[in-house]
C-alpha cells in the first residue's frame, strides 16, 4: 500500500456545480493519487507520474 501521508489534494477545474468531482494528489514523489471527492475517506487510485502524464494527454486530445 502507497502511504499518501502529506498528499495535496485539489479539485479537477472541471467539477461540477453538484460536486460530481475527482481529486488529484500530484505532490507526492513517485506517485499520483486520485480519489472522490465525495468519499474523502475511500480509496485512491494511484499512477505513476508518466501514466498520469498519458493520460491526461489522451483526455485532453479526445476533448
Amino acid at each position: 500500500m502507497i502511504d499518501l501521508t502529506g498528499a495535496a489534494w485539489r479539485k479537477s477545474t472541471r467539477s461540477g456545480a453538484q460536486g460530481n468531482c475527482v481529486e488529484v494528489a500530484d505532490n507526492l514523489r513517485g506517485v499520483v493519487a486520485v480519489r472522490d471527492s465525495k468519499d474523502a475517506q475511500g480509496p485512491a487510485l494511484t499512477f505513476t507520474p508518466a501514466a498520469w502524464s498519458a493520460f491526461v494527454t489522451l483526455a485532453k486530445a479526445a476533448e
